[in-house]
């Protein structure tokens, strides 16, 4: 009995906050457009009893996701999305893993305050954070009055509201979820192993080549899926910082809702996202399990 209250507290959590909403989107999708408070018909009134919900369920149809596989604007958000979404994971793995892999090699007593350093951004309010940014790239920001003054350039450059600013919001906001996951796998790292590789005549290059970096390969999967998974759905920082020309399916998901008032359309459309990420959802699991196997 104790181990079944035990499993029951996050199974019941994840029913109350995850399957039960989930329920209701898929429910809205189904459903059409109408001027009326609710948005959208047929509604489910289980007060009618069994009439009232063979009634709802006429009256459901795929209308709506028909219509989104008609309209160029949906699949192309959600390739735009892919795209800068597998870039930015790129761009980050690229940037988190020489930080992560020289937070290694300092000594001892100095880890947790580069750890430190790592998760003090979380301490700041993530739309605060995209903010100072949007000031940062503007016309007048840090960065353009910096290249001025050192002459690196006559006019200032064109960096917010372009897809360069998305990357840039990206990296920087999502960096720690790649570095903490590879930091975590390098340290368990035995030097032992590279000093025998070099021994048997590997260079430093090839020694990480060969027993760094597969060795790593853990951190690096788990770090790209914590990156790419919430990047793949980013409504904020496309929206502050890539501007009107930035084309993403959190935009599209956000303009629907609260713009067209369209629910069902925004519902059918947040559905396929998140089919699209259970993939890499289950994906990033199997590897935790792989790897949990493996320690044991």
């Amino acid at each position: 009995m104790r181990r079944f209250i035990l499993i029951s507290v996050p199974y019941a959590w994840l029913l109350a906050l995850f399957l039960v909403p989930f329920a209701i989107v898929i429910k809205i999708s189904l459903s059409d457009t109408v001027i009326a408070i609710p948005p959208y018909a047929p509604t489910l009134d289980l007060a009618g009893g069994w009439a009232g919900i063979v009634e709802f369920f006429q009256g459901v149809d795929f209308e709506t996701f028909e219509f989104l596989t008609s309209d160029d604007l949906y699949w192309k958000a959600y390739l735009s999305s892919l795209k800068i979404a597998v870039i930015a994971t790129a761009i980050t793995l690229a940037v988190g893993y020489p930080i992560a892999y020289g937070m290694t090699r300092v000594a001892p007593e100095w880890r947790p305050t580069l750890l430190m350093l790592v998760i003090l951004p979380f301490w700041t309010s993530f739309l605060i954070r995209v903010y100072a940014w949007m000031g940062i790239l503007g016309q007048d920001g840090l960065i353009n009055q910096a290249l001025l003054w050192l002459g690196v350039i006559d006019q200032p450059l064109t960096i917010l509201n372009t897809p360069t600013a998305v990357y840039i919001g990206i990296v920087y906001t999502y960096l720690p979820f790649m570095i903490l996951p590879i930091y975590s796998a390098l340290e368990k790292l035995d030097d032992s192993l590279l000093e025998a590789a070099e021994d048997l005549g590997c260079s430093r290059f090839t020694a990480f080549w060969l027993v760094t970096w597969p060795l790593s390969r853990n951190g690096i999967i788990a770090g790209s899926f914590l990156v790419f998974i919430p990047t793949l759905g980013e409504f904020v920082i496309p929206s502050l910082l890539g501007g009107s020309k930035t084309l993403m399916i959190g935009k599209v998901l956000w303009e629907e809702f609260f713009s067209n008032r369209d629910w069902p359309v925004a519902s059918a459309v947040a559905v396929i996202l998140l089919l699209i990420l259970i993939i890499p959802i289950i994906l990033f699991q199997r590897n935790e399990q792989k790897q949990r196997e493996a320690e044991g």
